[in-house]
């Protein structure tokens, strides 16, 4: 048998917060809360480990188990700092690895500790620094996809143009538009980038063009540096295709420097449930900043998702609370916003956030609607 008396921790732990479904019986929830301690870190029958220094240094610890309503409970775990090691993909995997198939449980919240939080550089940008990029108006940011799919690359510079002369901060590709036979992503990134900048030096504008460099694993990197040689403002990631260390990764290079806004494609089922998965403010704003994201962003309550409102008030705070040291990020309402919601959004979200219309803009003359839009968000 291995010695383990040797084992000494730090003793440091990071917390997380679940939310349990469990019978009215307290002692059901304490047996749900100790199988989620020892699952997420030795998964190993506990009365089968003999050494006594990792049942006391290694196996999460329960520090708060509360009745919130019959059958459901809120439980706070400690676990170990060295249980995480340095790297995201271990974080996440030990916050809601094994424990992520069970039916039943949901991440809320989560407290990294210093010395553990220093390992995470998170947001480039973050909130202020963004605004900044885009020449921190008075007003929030405003932004659009380049749609529909479809159309070729000169087809959407000449699109790009046209919004970037209406005061649209922010430009993105829209995150179907990859690497297609009828779009290539070179020759959209290069002609986007070019149709953008000569806007800005037409009426002195700030607007930002970013490409979409959601790819295969391989490609990731090269396509975030051709977009950043090509002249991009910022790159689009959707961390639910690519994963969460990947976008970090980008955020972290410092040959890139670009603000990243992250995607949520492919992650509405994370938190699609009550009683699973992961809460709003975790997916869309814990998680993003600690992997480097500048935005965030998400289906905003009234559109054609189903997010409450009381749903994307929690993801805002999760976006800009006070978290491991970490930048607040911008978020950024989407999901089938219209121009008539502008006042009604900008009362619900505030100035420290980025607006996104798509389609609607389209609705009309585009120039004149680019230009109530500004309008709208100004007053």
């Amino acid at each position: 048998m291995q010695d383990s008396t040797r084992l000494a921790l730090s003793g440091e732990r990071l917390t997380a917060t679940y939310h349990l479904r469990a019978s009215a019986a307290e002692a059901e929830a304490e047996a749900r809360a100790r199988a989620i301690c020892v699952e997420q870190t030795v998964e190993f029958p506990p009365e089968l480990i003999a050494e006594v220094a990792i049942h006391d240094q290694v196996i999460g610890e329960v520090r708060a188990l509360r009745a919130l309503a019959p059958g459901r409970f809120e439980l706070v775990v400690a676990y170990p700092v060295e249980a995480a090691g340095a790297e995201l993909t271990q974080l996440i995997n030990l916050l809601f690895g094994n424990i992520s198939i069970q039916p039943g449980v949901r991440l809320v919240d989560l407290e990294l500790p210093p010395g553990l939080a220093a390992g995470y550089r998170g947001p480039r940008f973050g909130r202020e620094g963004l605004r900044a990029c885009c020449g921190d108006p008075a007003r929030p940011l405003l932004c659009t996809a380049l749609k529909p799919m479809g159309r070729s690359p000169a087809e959407l510079a000449e699109l790009a143009y046209r919004l970037a002369r209406g005061g649209i901060d922010l430009i993105k590709d829209d995150h179907g538009l990859t690497d297609q036979s009828f779009c290539r992503f070179e020759p959209r990134v290069r002609l986007c980038a070019e149709a953008v900048a000569r806007a800005n030096r037409e009426c002195g504008g700030h607007t930002r063009y970013l490409p979409n460099v959601t790819a295969p694993a391989g490609e990731l990197r090269a396509r975030a540096r051709l977009a950043r040689a090509a002249g991009a403002g910022g790159l689009l990631v959707c961390p639910g295709l690519v994963g969460f260390d990947a976008m970090r990764a980008l955020a972290d290079d410092d040959a890139l420097g670009l603000p990243i806004l992250a995607h949520p494609a492919f992650q509405g089922a994370h938190c699609a449930s009550p009683d699973g998965g992961l809460a709003h403010a975790v997916l869309y704003g814990l998680f993003n900043r600690l992997a480097g994201a500048d935005a965030t962003i998400f289906p905003s309550w009234g559109g054609r998702f189903a997010y409450t409102a009381e749903e994307c008030r929690a993801l805002v705070a999760g976006a800009s609370r006070p978290f491991a040291g970490l930048r607040p990020i911008l978020p950024v309402p989407a999901g089938g916003m219209r121009l008539d919601r502008v006042g009604e959004l900008l009362e619900f979200y505030g100035r420290d956030a980025i607006l996104l219309i798509g389609g609607d803009l389209h609705r009309g003359d585009l120039s004149a609607n680019c230009a109530r839009f500004v309008a709208a968000a100004t007053a």
